[in-house]
């Protein structure tokens, strides 16, 4: 029998604790805890931003050894209010991540996160270098217009044509030449069908390259309204705006984060986040270990990037039990 996702992972594990918590006069966030209440605290920061927690994430973890927190950041998720655009961005995110850490009382933790949680992982940790004591990070994105253009305007176009087509084809010609612009402009509409019909599209064509394998109940991801509405809706607000900080932060600030313990790992053939950022990334912090797997793409569901991940959570907690 071929290897599947669940033969890698750890068993499925059921919440010990859920909360609310208020962060600013409009959003409010949704918070998760599991595992082992005394165990290494590790915080897991979602993809998108926009995309959600998900019970899968909480499977990288060795249950009986890490206390596994998870929220769902502004916006999406079971946070509200629902696809909220307003009061939304990166160092909000940043300050939701300290609320969320004092709230639960814990002094410094491990931060865990892939792409777009790659992008806000780095940027917490050069916020508050002394909370994070180790860096899991995957598929790395620092949201440079290079990036972008490369996943949402011509780039990855080249290797998926195909699911790259319908995504370009519905933005009218005259306005192809800035597809992230056209497209939160739809995504910011009052009419909901043209909402609801960019967010398909939008979710559908990152669905469609997620993985070396194209997966279909990935792109099924698009079918679902109210997280292809979240997912599309903060993506375009966050990248029409640089993410709200200056376009090369993370490179320029990494000194304050060369003595936290990094891992990266990185599909060979990710088209979403390719590897030269990550490899950008390792020659700033030259004692992270950096991984790049032969054979996946983009997704943590992908087995090799999920084997990879579950080493690095062990070799993590190796280095705090001597």
């Amino acid at each position: 029998m071929p290897m599947v996702l669940d033969d890698v992972l750890f068993p499925e594990i059921e919440l010990i604790n859920e909360g609310d918590l208020k962060v600013s006069e409009l959003h409010t966030i949704h918070w998760e805890e599991s595992g082992n209440l005394n165990g290494h605290p590790v915080i897991v920061l979602h993809g998108g931003p926009g995309g959600g927690s998900q019970p899968m994430y909480r499977r990288y973890f060795n249950p009986k050894k890490y206390r596994i927190i998870q929220f769902d950041q502004r916006g999406c998720g079971k946070s509200t209010p629902h696809a909220e655009l307003r009061d939304n961005n990166t160092m909000a995110s940043v300050s939701d991540i300290e609320k969320l850490r004092e709230h639960l009382g814990i002094s410094d933790w491990i931060v865990f996160g892939g792409s777009w949680g790659s992008t806000l992982s780095l940027i917490y940790a050069e916020t508050h270098p002394k909370k994070v004591q180790a860096l899991i990070l995957r598929g790395i994105f620092m949201c440079r217009p290079k990036e972008l253009h490369w996943f949402y305007q011509d780039g990855a176009s080249h290797i998926f044509p195909d699911a790259f087509a319908p995504y370009k084809n519905h933005i009218p010609k005259e306005e192809q030449e800035d597809l992230i612009l056209a497209y939160y402009n739809r995504l910011t509409s009052d009419d909901m069908n043209i909402r609801k019909s960019a967010a398909f599209e939008w979710t559908r064509w990152e669905m469609s390259t997620s993985k070396l394998i194209p997966d279909t109940k990935y792109i099924e991801a698009a079918d679902d309204s109210d997280f292809a509405d979240a997912f599309a809706r903060i993506e375009s607000h966050y990248f029409i705006n640089g993410i709200f900080l200056d376009e090369n932060q993370i490179l320029r600030d990494v000194n304050k984060i060369k003595h936290i313990p990094t891992w990266i790992i990185q599909g060979r053939y990710d088209v979403v986040c390719p590897p030269r950022s990550a490899w950008e990334l390792k020659q700033e912090l030259d004692s992270a270990k950096l991984v790049i797997v032969p054979d996946a793409g983009h997704s943590v569901a992908e087995i090799p990037i999920a084997a990879e991940l579950i080493k690095a959570t062990n070799e993590c907690l190796n280095i705090f039990s001597k």
